[in-house]
């Protein structure tokens, strides 16, 4: 795999006329974790002259464009020399250089001029065309929910292809042919699901859209470029031109519950006209909403070199999901057309990865994994352990809900704490009141999954009244009956006599009770609260498959104070956990310590693994761990957490498998791709 080294360029204005100019460098060694702020002493100040660019560019002179554009970003010589720095260390350690250029919000008339047209400023040739440059221009958005690189298997794209009949006699364009440009689209993205609208509609797109999830946009229309505001040529339901603005398009997609992750733009001018303000454009605009990746044009770009370009982008974008990387190639195919450089980045991927590839560390270690895996199914050697990433397309993931509390109520400590739940929960018992962050998160949840089910729902719970519980419960049980794989109901299906799980509703119960099963629900009695509620359960019984124990470790919905919410809940579990230890069934602990532990749907940096899986370690009253070499972990990758997947992969073993002495295996994926493999080999076998 090639290492990436990461150059990030921030602009922001000075004055009236100049430009501070920073870099901040990481040169792609694995055993370098340094990241290099470049020529920190001095101030580095830029000047452009936009009058004689504006020129260059509208007599299409885009050869002087770019010298006078390097001459004037590289002219100050500290930038050449930390340039020319970079450079040199990326090229001697055989790394690409990921260049993100951001503009700063008081910079934003910068965005009108073509980056993309950059020259190296020792050899004079274009940057962009470089295939061992990545280059993509930064945009931050409002929109703070995390970007989840989904499976290379699950990938699914949207073509819209607007072709209006009366295109020529309406706007003196042009005319789209709507068989070669689907022709061109199927191609580039063989081996990606990919639906296309039998017409260019706006209400087709919306529509397809929110019914269905799509990964990529792809949308082929005829744009311009008038007073400030960029347009799309689309359709009318008879076929002909229906002029939509661009912001009205931006507006729709801003309301959508699940927006694709890359957007396509085909169209003449969708990232601009070369003059005034390009951030009114509708690809920067895209960005701004929190898509994560936009491929915009900022100039009129010819048929021929879509034709070229689109299939090389897209193949190459299937064979690691780079996407910036995926753009240098493509675009270095074409960069004899005249157009090259239209093609632009918006991209607010820190990884500049689409996707990912779901599978252990070392690939024929966990091909060894499986089998091992089902031996321990099979011979009741095994306790699963469930986290909130099963709950994905239910409720928001701990971050969204840190991240949505800490802006509405204005967290105001360190910024990385904002994604924390239990430590913004924290901070809301003092800023509100002690009981607040329970109540309000039930609330909070209620309403999350009844803005996802809407009418799905029995129309008892569509309410504001029903508990958060019983309204999970019942979109569970929608997505169970859809999906056979469905992890609560894959697992519900399998021979285990105890679930141990940090989740707090009873979805795993009631997919028990569906598969005929009589679940036991107990409660880790780690305060009083808890405590009380376990006493309810009854006398501890002897479990089997038939009638398995599900153990809540950190509370139930039902028992609000008996949740592990905040940072003084998790500190006082694992003080309660070591003072109650009598009072945790011999089962349980049992399970812990002589079988083989499957988390499933964690993420290794948050409180909640931390927390359980040392609270599991100690409570293991047995040496048998080592017994189960296929101990597996489930994680689930996020954008701008982890930056190089295959990296990441082997340290979490080396940490499980040396600094914790627990063989623990893991596996880099979304809960829905561990439990699709597992059954594979499951019904393979069983």
């Amino acid at each position: 795999m090639v290492q990436i080294a990461e150059l990030e360029l921030s602009i922001h204005r000075q004055d009236q006329n100049a430009y501070t100019v920073s870099f901040r460098f990481s040169d792609g060694d694995p055993t370098n974790q340094v990241d290099v702020g470049l020529g920190a002493r001095e101030q580095r100040l830029v000047t452009f002259n936009f009058q004689q660019l504006t020129e260059f560019l509208s007599s299409g002179e885009l050869k002087e464009y770019g010298q006078a554009l390097t001459a004037a970003f590289f002219g100050a010589e500290s930038l050449r020399k930390e340039f020319s720095q970079v450079r040199a260390v990326s090229q001697k350690s055989g790394a690409a250089l990921r260049i993100r250029l951001e503009i700063a919000a008081n910079a934003l008339e910068l965005h009108s001029l073509r980056w993309e047209l950059l020259n190296d400023p020792q050899s004079g040739t274009p940057l962009t065309t470089d295939q061992t440059i990545h280059f993509s221009r930064y945009l931050s958005s409002q929109d703070w929910r995390p970007v989840r690189p989904r499976s290379r298997g699950n990938l699914s794209a949207l073509a819209v292809i607007a072709a209006p009949s009366d295109i020529e006699q309406s706007t003196k364009l042009a005319s789209v042919n709507r068989a070669v440009e689907t022709a061109t689209v199927a191609t580039g993205l063989d081996g990606i699901s990919l639906k296309v609208l039998e017409k260019g509609t706006l209400s087709g797109l919306v529509s397809a859209l929110t019914t269905e999830e799509f990964d990529i946009l792809y949308l082929v229309a005829h744009g311009t470029f008038v007073s400030g505001e960029s347009y799309l040529c689309l359709e009318n339901e008879a076929g002909q031109v229906a002029r939509v603005a661009g912001m009205e398009l931006v507006n729709r997609l801003r309301e959508l519950e699940h927006r694709p992750r890359l957007v396509v733009l085909v169209s003449c001018q969708s990232a601009g006209k070369g003059t005034g303000d390009v951030l009114s454009a509708l690809g920067p605009r895209l960005a701004e909403i929190g898509i994560p990746v936009v491929l915009a044009m900022q100039d009129n770009l010819r048929m021929d070199t879509t034709a070229k370009f689109m299939p090389l982008f897209f193949s190459e974008l299937q064979k690691d999901g780079q996407i910036d990387r995926a753009l240098s190639v493509a675009r270095g195919l074409v960069r004899e057309q005249p157009d090259w450089w239209v093609p632009a980045l918006f991209m607010r991927l820190k990884s500049g990865r689409l996707w990912y590839t779901p599978g252990f560390a070392d690939a024929k270690k966990g091909f060894e994994k499986f089998p091992a895996l089902i031996q321990n199914i099979k011979s009741k050697h095994l306790t699963p352990i469930l986290g909130p990433g099963l709950l994905e397309g239910l409720l928001d993931t701990p971050q969204q809900i840190a991240r949505s509390w800490a802006e509405r109520f204005r967290y105001p400590l360190a910024p990385h704490e904002r994604e924390s739940l239990p430590q913004v929960a924290q901070f809301l018992t003092v800023n509100q009141q002690k009981s607040f962050p329970y109540d309000d998160l039930m609330q909070y949840l209620r309403k999350r999954v009844q803005e996802r089910f809407g009418d799905n729902l029995p129309t008892n719970l569509l309410d504001g009244e029903s508990p958060c519980w019983q309204v999970l419960d019942a979109a569970g049980r929608i997505q169970r009956e859809s999906n056979p794989d469905e992890p609560h109901r894959a697992l519900a299906g399998m021979p285990v006599e105890i679930y141990l799980t940090a989740n707090s509703d009873t979805l795993l119960e009631s997919a028990l009770k569906e598969a005929g099963k009589k679940p036991q629900t107990r409660v880790c009695p780690w305060n009083a609260t808890a405590r009380a509620a376990e006493a309810k359960c009854g006398p501890n019984e002897i479990y089997s498959v038939d009638k398995p124990l599900v153990y809540h470790l950190f509370g139930l919905w039902e028992e609000r104070a008996s949740l592990v919410l905040t940072e003084d809940n998790y500190f006082d579990f694992l003080l309660g956990m070591m003072r109650e230890k009598t009072l945790i069934p011999v089962q349980v602990k049992a399970a812990m310590s002589n079988n083989g532990l499957l988390f499933l749907g964690f993420q290794t940096h948050d409180w909640q693994f931390r927390v359980l899986f040392r609270a599991i370690l100690s409570l293991s009253d047995g040496d048998r761990h080592d017994e189960y070499a296929n101990l597996a972990a489930q994680i689930e990758p996020e954008d701008g957490r982890i930056f190089d997947p295959q990296r990441a992969r082997e340290y979490l073993e080396q940490y499980f498998s040396k600094g914790c002495k627990l063989d623990l295996s893991i596996y880099w994926g979304s809960p829905k791709d561990f439990i699709k493999e597992l059954m594979q080999h499951w019904r393979r076998q069983a």
